[in-house]
């Protein structure tokens, strides 16, 4: 029996519109033909398809102006995103293709009349590169299908695709790795092509092979490209024949550990350990020392094995002041053969070797440089044939200015927006022209970079604990109005999320990218810096407060010492110890839980009303209430002293907050609400006037901040309660908590006993550990992989291993108590 899943009501409905040709080839496919599409059916013994059929598929009647409309809207949105030189040929072609489908394999044949644009593009991919990818596709007219797994059911990319496709469970090798799952999805909707976005299947030679021999268009470049670049040894011997420079380095195939740590002693350290399939960080350690080496190499090789199947790697020296520098291209398939650079990123500023913020064009490079890093990108994707958008990365030397290849990404890259915004073209509708085998319709010469542009990425994760991955609940999120290019200023939203949804331990914890443009680089770096001002994320910690931390610090504003130690250089400024909060962050904490706890007493036993609407009508009788706060700590190991703050209700709106000091002082300030909304969490405005005249504690009298109350997370004993405001340009969290004997109650540990917790869900990798081991403080104790990344846990003290509930092999949620020791006792 198929089982057809309806779109939810935002979606596009589902309608009949398109159905009896699509409804009759499904009913009558075979099981065989289900059974190789999903490999497994669904609990009931059905197969699950979300299908949303598309009107542009109806009334056969209706085809040939069909057809001609979708050519016209075609040809007019390449020529606004690319820009008109030479598109003349291609339009026309497109034209005169009338209502003739798409031919399957076009980028390979060397006529250029009947290129055209195809009618249904596949894209195997999730998140933010998806809708992406969804949005040009929709403004060319071109019909998108949605995979996704089961985790994914609701997703953003699901409800924007005309059709999407259940492929397997939540794990990435069950579904978004599945090659022969897509495939098959790919050749039952009639995709033509297949988009891969950016990881994932993106630089897989066996998935892009599989899909020239099932006749469908992979939207990327040939096979060989991607077996020769996606291996790092074999990618530097072809630069090296090119002529393009290449770093000094062991990338030999005797990987045993005596040649590895031979030839790391012979460049001296640091080196770089590298996997030779890597990617994003993944197998990627520095060694600073020998004595870490074989550590480190260890775990770089499981790295790579997990994350690419392959862990062999590579030993290069690593520079000390290194600057992550990298040239955009585009390149059309024989006969045309354009290799085109379209401009210069810097990349430099990274944390766990991962881009954090990226920039166009690449700052403080002369006119003579720049022309040779775009130089040598030319020369290295002809070296390789290259066809489609790639970018090659160099390490360039930040005190000379040497530059080395690093490697080429065969695909679209995360940080492609900035390219984008500076050269005025549409990456994604190039890579459509160019894989329909059409010819560039622009020319080297024709590349003007104008402004500048910034894009940073939004990740769930903590950077004061080492920029560890989070994940959770999106329960707010709010973006900054996006504008368009015909202001002084862009600001452009890539999401795949929205409130409601949730990063999940399964993929990147990537929330959003925030990109900018405006006519300089200090105009678009202030406009970055106000657009995330206006960002506000509930749920998962985040990076937004340190990417503005990152906005401000005078070394990024004058881009004199951008280098991949950036952060590691200046830690104390850009990951400072949390404040205590001040007096006017706890007077709003207090002022809006008085506020809510009245107003839910009085609306118990009325008609259904906002809390603050009751407030409003209820019988305004003096009423005090206490409530204990206390600020979050910038490590989770540490907490501040809480502040006991009492609320005493008076008539009209008007309350006194009193804030009872460690020192014994008593604060009272006097508030009066002025407006309560609540669309987007609560908006508390008001009024506030310390009763002493001698206190300066509020610099403005008229405050507002937007408060999110939450529950706090399952390892916090002594909270009741969380509520984030955003407040001061910044996010402050603040606990209500529970008085003593409720932490105790709930099991609160004692002091000669500690244990370690998982601090998010993830994998145990291995355990070094057993009961009974005697530990000191930093010793490892467990392994832990979440996000493809391994996390090493220490002993925060000495100790010894009382019980030991991690096994290696073992999936584990949020908050698991993995180790628990106690203080050694003396004999």
């Amino acid at each position: 029996m198929l089982h057809l899943t309806k779109r939810a009501a935002t979606a596009r409905p589902y309608t009949s519109i398109n159905a009896p040709a699509l409804r009759s080839q499904l009913h009558t496919a075979s099981a065989s033909l289900l059974e190789r599409v999903f490999n497994a059916p669904q609990r009931d013994g059905t197969y699950a398809f979300d299908l949303a059929p598309t009107p542009t598929h109806c009334c056969s009647d209706g085809a040939a102006v069909a057809s001609k409309t979708l050519a016209f809207r075609q040809r007019k949105r390449i020529l606004t995103l690319a820009g008109k030189r030479g598109l003349s040929s291609v339009a026309t072609s497109h034209s005169q293709a009338g209502a003739e489908g798409f031919v399957p394999g076009a980028s390979d044949t060397t006529s250029t009349n009947t290129a055209r644009l195809p009618s249904k593009v596949l894209i195997a991919n999730r998140g933010e590169i998806a809708c992406r990818i969804i949005k040009t596709c929709k403004e060319l007219g071109v019909r998108t299908v949605a995979v996704y797994s089961e985790a994914d059911a609701k997703s953003l990319h699901v409800q924007l695709a005309d059709e999407a496709y259940c492929i397997g469970p939540a794990a990435s090798s069950d579904s978004y790795l599945r090659a022969d799952r897509i495939i098959n999805v790919a050749k039952l909707t009639g995709a033509e092509m297949v988009h891969p976005g950016y990881g994932f299947l993106s630089e897989n030679s066996d998935f892009s092979l599989a899909l020239s021999e099932a006749g469908i268009t992979f939207i990327g470049p040939p096979t060989s490209a991607i077996i020769s670049m996606g291996s790092k040894s074999a990618s530097k011997a072809i630069m090296l024949a090119a002529g393009v420079p290449c770093v000094p380095g062991y990338h030999g195939d005797d990987q045993s550990y005596e040649r590895l740590s031979q030839e790391a002693k012979k460049m001296g350290f640091p080196v770089l350990i590298k996997a030779v399939k890597g990617g994003g960080g993944k197998g990627m350690k520095i060694v600073w020392h020998e004595n870490e080496f074989e550590e480190q190499l260890l775990s770089a090789k499981r790295e790579a094995e997990k994350s690419f199947g392959d862990g062999t790697v590579l030993i290069e020296k690593y520079l000390l002041k290194p600057r992550h520098v990298e040239v955009q291209i585009i390149s059309s398939a024989p006969p045309h053969s354009q290799h085109i650079a379209l401009s210069s990123r810097d990349c430099s500023v990274q944390r766990r070797h991962q881009k954090i913020i990226e920039e166009a064009p690449a700052p403080n490079l002369s006119e003579e440089l720049r022309r040779d890093l775009e130089s040598k990108a030319v020369e290295a994707a002809r070296a390789v044939d290259y066809v489609g958008a790639g970018t090659v990365e160099f390490i360039m030397d930040a005190t000379t200015g040497e530059f080395y290849f690093m490697e080429m990404n065969t695909r679209l890259q995360v940080e492609h927006p900035v390219s984008e915004l500076v050269t005025g073209v549409d990456l994604v509708a190039l890579q459509l022209l160019v894989a329909s085998g059409a010819p560039l319709p622009l020319s080297q010469e024709d590349v003007h970079v104008k402004g500048h542009a910034f894009e940073a990425r939004l990740y769930a994760e903590d950077p004061a604990s080492n920029f560890l991955p989070d994940v959770g609940h999106l329960q707010h999120l709010h973006f900054p109005a996006e504008s368009s290019i015909g202001s002084d200023s862009v600001v452009r939203i890539d999401t795949g999320v929205r409130s409601g949804d949730d990063v999940s331990v399964f993929y990147d914890p990537m929330i959003a990218k925030l990109i900018v443009h405006a006519k300089d680089r200090g105009t678009a770096l202030r406009r970055l810096r106000l657009a995330l001002e206006q960002t506000r994320i509930v749920g998962p910690k985040t990076n937004v407060d340190f990417l503005k931390r990152l906005c401000d610090h005078p070394a990024f504003i004058s881009a004199d010492e951008l280098d991949t130690g950036f952060i590691a250089r200046y830690k104390a400024d850009l990951l400072p110890a949390v404040p205590r909060p001040s007096k006017s962050v706890l007077t709003c904490a207090a002022l809006y839980l008085g506020l809510r706890d009245s107003a839910t007493s009085a609306a118990n036993a009325g008609p259904t009303l906002s809390a603050f609407q009751a407030l409003r009508l209820s019988a305004a009788q003096p009423a005090s209430r206490t409530y204990l706060l206390r600020g979050r700590a910038s490590s989770g190991s540490e907490k501040q002293p809480h502040v006991s703050v009492r609320v005493l209700q008076e008539q009209g709106g008007v309350f006194t907050v009193q804030l009872h000091e460690d020192d014994g002082a008593i604060s009272s300030i006097r508030c009066i609400t002025t407006s309560i909304a609540g669309s987007e969490g609560e908006v508390l405005s008001a009024e506030l006037a310390p009763t002493d005249a001698a206190d300066a504690a509020f610099p403005s009298p008229r405050i507002q901040a937007t408060i999110v109350p939450r529950r706090p997370s399952s390892n916090a004993l002594d909270t009741v309660e969380r509520l984030d405001l955003f407040l001061e340009d910044r996010q402050i969290e603040i606990d209500v908590v529970a008085p003593a004997w409720v932490a105790e109650l709930r099991g609160a540990l004692t002091e000669s006993k500690a244990s370690v917790k998982s601090p998010m869900p993830c994998k145990v990798v291995d355990v070094r550990v057993q009961v009974g081991s005697k530990v000191e403080a930093g010793d490892v104790l467990v392994v832990l992989e979440a996000m493809k990344t391994e996390h090493v846990v220490r002993a925060p003290r000495a100790g010894v291993v009382a019980t030991l509930a991690a096994k290696a092999g073992q999936m584990i949620g949020e908050g698991v108590e993995l180790v628990l020791f106690e203080e050694e006792t003396a004999e």
